[in-house]
């Protein structure tokens, strides 16, 4: 019997197995991966790995090799099918019944799904979340000449970079007033849509599909709600992700936007601990779901050291990043409530500092490392900084953290 089970084959699950090794765990531990792969990072599938120029290989977190030396079984290929907290037990989909003495869940998360009714079985449309994703589109993204993307978050606005760099013609339609809606400012959103506009993709926002055109099954393009048609040689849908919740749900476990668990990443079973995009958190005083790399490693890690008695609290200072053409955005906080935004810029480095009253709460960096690591450090330290002295250029922000530490 297993003393204790991870499901998931991504960061998360990885993450929790890693560290518990690294806390000197010695018992049996077993880790099920629904897809027929080792846990693999997801970040390139929307950038270098969907252009071919970053190997299957590199994917992968770990290579078979660390899970033979590290004692962990992987169960690749099978989905759990059921939770049953009465015996502790997990039942996969090919009649396998695994007892637990402890159980995580890095469940991740899935595409949010255009209607099939809309789609009605139309050939040519795809989503980008796992590897069997790309691999079912690479060929053909490598070889036609004009894609539509819908969705103006950050996938689909990585997704149209990659795109333009192999010189195939984008088109890319939100349904919102404007890019990002959901996941940046205002300063974000312009900035980058400026970056693509200038690198030839035609962004429609406030627009949305009422039909798809198409010659039998074949997709030919979109009528839109303002009655103009748009004809590309396939579409990538990139609306969002929802988390995967049904085993959890199905076991009885609280869901809210996700499994919620408590600030030890525990859920309403003592012996069931979550984390990553699945999972819904504690933070100011409210419930939250982050959806970054970055929270899967550092919450999982929590969760792997609760797993073992430590009883630690998740306090994330949340980080993101998104890579488009030459441009590295970095964020850290969340700007949400902001009243002040305040705009650094130092040749062609550029952020924006965003703050509550008279609180710093977050910063988008572009290609500006020092901005972004000097701003995660006040937001660390909970060091307010005048905003006259971030925008000043003749202050050197390294050295200025120094000085008021």
């Amino acid at each position: 019997m297993p003393d204790i089970i991870a499901i998931g084959g991504g960061q998360a699950s990885f993450s929790f197995i890693n560290k518990l090794r690294l806390l000197g765990y010695k018992k049996s531990v077993t880790l099920i991966c629904g897809e027929n792969f080792l846990p693999y990072q997801r970040p390139p599938l929307s950038k270098k790995f969907l252009i071919g120029d970053f190997e299957k290989e590199r994917l992968f977190l770990k290579p078979q090799s660390f899970y033979n030396e590290n004692n962990i079984e992987v169960i690749k290929g099978h989905k759990v099918q059921k939770i049953d907290r009465n015996t502790s037990k997990v039942l996969l989909d090919n009649g396998q019944s695994l007892e637990y003495k402890k159980l995580f869940l890095g469940l991740g998360s899935k595409p949010k799904l255009l209607p099939q009714k809309l789609i009605n079985g139309i050939s040519d449309i795809h989503y980008i979340r796992n590897i069997g994703d790309v691999d079912l589109i690479i060929n053909k993204f490598l070889s036609k000449r004009k894609i539509l993307i819908l969705g103006g978050g950050f996938i689909g606005l990585e997704v149209a970079s990659v795109a333009r760099k192999l010189g195939i013609n984008v088109t890319l339609i939100e349904s919102e007033e404007r890019i990002l809606k959901r996941s940046s400012s205002e300063n974000v959103a312009k900035y980058i849509k400026d970056i693509h506009l200038s690198n030839g993709v035609i962004i429609k926002e406030k627009t949305t599909v009422k039909k798809f055109i198409s010659n039998k099954q074949e997709f030919l393009g979109i009528l839109t709600n303002s009655g103009e048609e748009i004809f590309a040689d396939f579409l990538i849908a990139g609306v969002g992700i929802e988390p995967n919740t049904i085993i959890a749900d199905n076991a009885g476990l609280h869901i809210d936007n996700g499994i919620v668990v408590n600030e030890n990443c525990r859920t309403n079973d003592p012996k069931i601990y979550a984390a990553g995009d699945c999972v819904s958190f504690p933070f100011n005083k409210s419930l939250i779901r982050l959806e970054s790399v970055g929270n899967a490693i550092e919450q999982s890690e929590i969760a792997a050291e609760n797993v073992l008695g430590n009883m630690l609290e998740y306090q994330p200072i949340p980080w993101f990043w998104s890579d488009q053409y030459n441009v590295k955005l970095q964020i850290v906080g969340l700007n949400k409530g902001y009243d002040r935004v305040f705009q650094r810029i130092d040749k062609d480095k550029n952020s924006f500092w965003y703050y509550k009253k008279d609180k710093l709460i977050s910063i988008d960096a572009f290609n500006d490392p020092r901005s972004y690591m000097v701003g995660k450090k006040f937001l660390e330290l909970k060091i307010n900084p005048n905003p006259k002295d971030i925008v000043s250029t003749k202050i050197d922000l390294k050295n200025f953290l120094r000085e008021i530490k």
